[in-house]
């Protein structure tokens, strides 16, 4: 499947993915908590402890680690932290001696934020607790050297008092002794002065930052429940989107060109976009209600082809006979569908207007007796139409009971008021199309779809073509194989497939048993003209097969056959295509239109 191919999907099955990610969003909220406590840790703070400077030698690294692993420092840490569960902390908590210097406190939490306030709780619990406890300590020491300092000074002033009285022969005897007594209070109050200093300090401090690393686990674990949410959403569009892929390969509904000509063994004349619900809504044809939209134009390109393509009496240039009964009888047009939801009644609206547009009268009949639309599509109300006529009640009055719409050209006989059944009706519309074709320029039939009713089948052999109406994903391969072998059976040429609803390019056309997508040329063997080089006829050999073709709206003959074999007399749309046969694409026809 190519990538172009591939976002046409997802804008198909775009309920799909907004559901998988809403859901994944829902379940992700509900399944995750609200804050960061999970059972697992997987993040890990490592934080060390050194003595300051100059307590290097009163602090020892065992009494340090000895303090931090009671439970004082925990408690305190639990207390900052406002969490009353002090064992479940100690658990997450883990203190070691890296040095003779260093303490290294390494904890775990769920989320690098949790991990780093319990590291530094623990860290400043440490070291606020034990420096207490180390000034407290040096205090004591003070007031005992402190009194150790008060005896040595009254020692001092005993030696220097027996000194001063002693004769010059008794004083070389005392000087040694006054001199330690001297030394010993210097140094008693040398440690008490630095025992001062130490204790309006903390003993010890941190040493750098707080290092904090993920320890683990997975990405369902992820450190917010943002970012949980976050990941729900990744997965649940990625299983959308998996989901949608599964389905579209799954899903075996006609969407495509290729797809559609393959099951329906038709070509695809024409290719209408998907409607805005807003443009579905209108009460008037697309063709008139909204000139420029794409869709509009496509269904002129519809019409184009029919034009080139057609019956003699359609592809002639209207108005060039005048009407009635003198003029030959207007060709009839059967569009249909194999289901329901198809957008026949749409396409016979927008393809009416858009004829009318060429100068041609267009009389649409209503013939879906199950269902009647038509009139909706053209803003007016219902009322006596067809069932009226073909039960009898009103068959000679076929001029009362056509209407005029708002569409300028286009004429109207609605379904009517079905008191009968359907399909007895159908039986006695041989009479009342006689004489519509005397009314109109062209005749547009709408009808039930062909594998819901019978009445489609019924009308086809009053036809003098058939158009049917596929809508992109409504239509299995098997019900369009069933509706071209029903086609087949009746004999009544066959226009294509009007493929509605698509999206996007409908990808690259391939040629299959000698049938080209696009617009079916009748007649066409190997006696056709020379091509090109690359596989499409020359500019020569065009004018020499269709010499000066005019306008739509002011054609005076129908294309001109290409061989004499092929050649029939009598009004003919396209047949059904042989293995021999060619056919032109809907540029190619629009180009010759164009000349």
């Amino acid at each position: 499947m190519e990538p172009a191919n591939h976002f046409t999907v997802l804008r198909r099955y775009w309920r799909l993915l907004v559901g998988c990610t809403l859901a994944a969003l829902v379940i992700g909220f509900l399944l995750t908590p609200a804050g960061d406590a999970v059972d697992d840790g997987k993040w890990q703070c490592k934080v060390a402890i050194t003595p300051v400077a100059g307590a290097g030698e009163s602090v020892r690294a065992d009494q340090v680690l000895s303090y931090a692993q009671g439970s004082d420092v925990t408690t305190t840490a639990a207390k900052k932290l406002h969490v009353t569960d002090v064992a479940a902390l100690a658990a997450r908590r883990t203190v070691a001696a890296a040095s003779t210097q260093m303490l290294v406190f390494t904890t775990t939490g769920p989320t690098q934020q949790s991990c780093t306030d319990l590291a530094a709780a623990l860290s400043d619990a440490t070291i606020t607790g034990y420096s207490q406890e180390s000034k407290k300590s040096a205090d004591e020491s003070i007031k005992r050297l402190q009194a150790q300092a008060d005896t040595q000074q009254e020692q001092v002033n005993n030696l220097q008092h027996a000194f001063t009285k002693a004769g010059s022969a008794d004083q070389p005897k005392l000087q040694p002794q006054l001199t330690a007594a001297l030394n010993a209070l210097t140094k008693t109050l040398t440690d008490i002065s630095t025992l001062q200093n130490y204790s309006q300090t903390d003993a010890i401090q941190q040493w750098g930052s707080i290092d904090a690393k993920e320890a683990g686990g997975s990405l369902l674990s992820s450190p917010s429940r943002g970012m949980r949410l976050t990941l729900a959403v990744a997965l649940g569009l990625a299983l959308g989107i998996v989901a949608a892929v599964m389905l579209s390969r799954m899903d075996t509904r006609l969407r495509t060109r290729n797809a559609t000509e393959e099951a329906f063994n038709l070509p695809v004349i024409g290719e209408i976009p998907q409607l805005a619900r807003r443009l579905r809504r209108l009460r008037e044809p697309l063709v008139v209600a909204r000139p420029s939209d794409p869709a509009a134009e496509a269904y002129r390109s519809l019409r184009s082809t029919l034009l080139l393509t057609g019956p003699e009496s359609l592809s002639g240039r209207p108005g060039a006979e005048p009407a009635g009964p003198g003029r030959g009888p207007a060709p009839v047009i059967l569009v249909m569908s194999g289901r329901s939801g198809d957008g026949r009644t749409t396409t016979v609206a927008n393809l009416a207007a858009a004829l009318a547009e060429t100068g041609r009268t267009v009389l649409v009949l209503d013939c879906d007796f199950r269902h009647p639309q038509t009139h909706l599509h053209f803003g007016i109300g219902d009322g006596p139409g067809m069932a009226e006529l073909l039960s009898g009640e009103r068959l000679s009055g076929l001029d009362d009971l056509i209407r005029e719409t708002g569409t300028e050209g286009v004429r109207l006989i609605t379904g009517g008021n079905t008191t009968a059944y359907p399909a007895a009706l159908v039986l006695r519309a041989g009479e009342v199309l006689r004489r519509a074709r005397e009314h109109a320029d062209v005749v547009l039939i709408d009808t039930s779809p062909l594998l819901h009713a019978n009445d489609a089948y019924d009308l086809v052999q009053h036809a003098d073509a058939v158009l049917v109406t596929a809508m992109a994903g409504n239509v299995t391969p098997e019900q369009a194989d069933r509706v071209s072998e029903l086609l087949a059976r009746t004999g009544v040429p066959v226009a294509g497939v009007a493929l509605l609803g698509t999206i996007g390019p409908s990808g690259r056309r391939l040629k299959r048993d000698g049938l080209r997508t696009g617009a079916l040329l009748v007649g066409r063997t190997s006696a056709a003209p020379a091509r090109s080089e690359e596989g499409r006829r020359s500019p020569a050999a065009v004018r020499e097969e269709s010499p000066a073709r005019p306008e739509p709206a002011e054609r005076t003959a129908p294309p001109a056959p290409v061989a004499e074999e092929h050649h029939r007399a009598a009004p003919s749309w396209a047949r059904r295509p042989s293995a021999e046969s060619v056919v032109e694409t809907t540029l190619q026809l629009r180009e010759i239109e164009e000349r």
